[in-house]
């Protein structure tokens, strides 16, 4: 069996015997790739053949690899009925989520999560069993979720990695849900940079791979010591900041977790998640921010805001990337702070006071809570 990036779909019981298979396609690519400039992950294809410098697969690492892929759950999700998120993630979700400590807490991609009324986790084994939201973070979109039965003792915990020492074309591995068990392969690390969501969001930091996971909501990305480095949010076509499209995903670094998770488990979520909310989609379209969606009676729509409208200012201040947009909105004191936003479409430029409001109060709990 070759493997060739991303596309090994082993049954999970069946996953261990392509361990050192694995191990040795991470090896041909690390070793090639710190070489290349990432710009030449789409025209590069892993060789079943090691070279001569490759580090052989040891004992250790075949266990590592097993724990982090033992660990890995599939997160199956229905929404609560006239859920507001359903018009973009649909009323039945799945993804994947892993196992991150001794008590059996799953970290997941949040929006799997958003206006959940039941949630079901799928362990490697085919154990199915009933599960509650424990928080989400809507600032670095992690969800976490708890079984509501005992996990299987022998499920070990994953350890956390970091992405700061990440060089690109370093190879890593992925695992996520698929229809037959888990699917697990291998991706190129393609480029560490900000990352700004049409959708409000913004984080500091995240990691593109390339090729394209299938089933990216909640995978998880390993490196070669098993340890997590990032949960999968969305299939990108820019992988590659500059350069060229190059197809891929965008992962939530798990670098940003250890600062909020113990106020995420304690509070539910966290402060930085109850901020000004606006409900519009925007884009950067030749260097100009756009509104290219208004949530239907949200904040914008109420005040006047249009698809097609430029953003020019924020309280007066310039506006010139969906970062410097949202940046500047969320400084506001309280979630329901009034913004005031300068808008041109066409010739006419005007100004409009926003009632900005908290996002996470219009989501609604599940029926009976």
């Amino acid at each position: 069996m070759r493997v060739l990036g991303f596309g090994l779909a082993p049954r999970a019981r069946r996953a261990w015997r392509v361990l050192p298979m694995l191990l040795l396609a991470l090896a041909v690519l690390g070793s090639s790739g710190r070489a290349e400039a990432a710009n030449t992950v789409r025209k590069q294809a892993p060789s079943s053949k090691a070279p001569a410098d490759a580090p052989p697969a040891s004992d250790a690492q075949i266990a590592a690899l097993r724990r982090a892929l033992n660990a890995v759950v599939t997160v199956r999700v229905s929404a609560t009925e006239g859920a507001r998120t359903a018009r973009s993630l649909g009323e039945e979700r799945s993804g994947t989520g892993v196992v991150i400590d001794g008590d059996g807490l799953i970290l997941t991609i949040g929006y799997l999560l958003l206006e959940a009324q039941t949630i079901e986790v799928v362990t490697q084994d085919d154990r199915r069993m009933p599960a509650r939201q424990v928080a989400y973070d809507q600032a670095t979109g992690f969800g976490l979720l708890q079984p509501l039965i005992p996990l299987r003792t022998r499920i070990e915990p994953v350890p956390m990695g970091s992405v700061s020492a990440l060089a690109a074309g370093e190879a890593l591995m992925v695992s996520s849900a698929g229809k037959s068990g888990a699917e697990v392969g291998v991706v190129r690390l393609v480029d560490r940079r900000a990352f700004s969501g049409y959708w409000e969001y913004h984080i500091d930091q995240a990691l593109f791979t390339a090729p394209p996971v299938p089933n990216h909501s909640g995978a998880a990305v390993f490196n070669r010591n098993g340890e997590l480095l990032g949960i999968g949010s969305l299939f990108v076509s820019d992988s590659q900041a500059n350069g060229g499209a190059l197809p891929g995903n965008m992962f939530v670094p798990v670098d940003l977790l250890a600062p909020v998770l113990p106020e995420m488990r304690s509070t539910g979520s966290t402060r930085a998640s109850h901020r000004p909310w606006l409900g519009v989609s925007s884009q950067l379209q030749d260097g100009k921010v756009r509104i290219v969606r208004v949530e239907r009676d949200g904040p914008a729509q109420r005040a006047g805001v249009g698809v097609g409208d430029e953003v020019l200012e924020v309280d007066g201040a310039p506006v010139d990337s969906l970062e410097s947009f949202y940046k500047k909105v969320w400084t506001r004191a309280t979630p329901d702070d009034e913004v005031e936003l300068t808008l041109r479409q066409g010739d006419e430029v005007r100004k409009l006071r926003v009632q900005a409001m908290d996002r996470m109060d219009t989501l609604r709990k599940p029926q009976g809570i």
